[in-house]
């Protein structure tokens, strides 16, 4: 398999990009997580969660990003960035469309299941990007009840 492209200041730019993304959606009052996807380097597409906006339980933001970047024959080369650890249903999607690399911002609020993707041969970067801790701890002060009807419980 190959490895996507990736470097310190690539991945820098995208995760910009998915934060981007997770304050819009806090600024909509909904759950600040950003995605964004990218091709040796170049940003295919970005999104982030709107499953309070649209009322859609799997709105989340890689999925909102992998919906936004549409259909691709490949994901050969490809980088998904999130600014928060992947739950298991985003963890799926990745795995299913074969993205060789995914860069988390942040796995403090929401740990995730990063081994999960590892061993299943995803490479994994892990930025702790305070940036991305400080958005979704504003969001979990802000709207607790909303925090815990999805991953905020376990």
């Amino acid at each position: 398999m190959n490895r996507a492209v990736g470097s310190a200041e690539v991945d820098l730019s995208m995760m910009d990009v998915a934060l981007e993304q997770a304050r819009a959606g806090l600024a909509e009052g909904g759950v600040p997580v950003g995605a964004s996807l990218a091709c040796d380097g170049t940003l295919l597409g970005a999104g982030h969660n709107e499953r309070v906006q649209l009322g859609d339980p799997i709105a989340h933001g890689e999925m909102a990003c992998l919906r936004n970047v549409g259909r691709r024959p490949t994901y050969e080369g490809t980088t998904l960035y999130t600014t928060l650890s992947p739950c298991p249903m985003c963890s799926g999607a990745i795995l299913l469309f074969q993205i060789p690399r995914v860069v988390v911002g942040e796995a403090t609020t929401y740990a995730g299941d990063l081994g999960f993707l590892r061993s299943a041969g995803v490479e994994v970067i892990l930025l702790n990007d305070e940036r991305c801790v400080a958005v979704m701890r504003e969001f979990q002060e802000r709207y607790p009840d909303v925090w815990s009807e999805d991953i905020g419980g376990r």
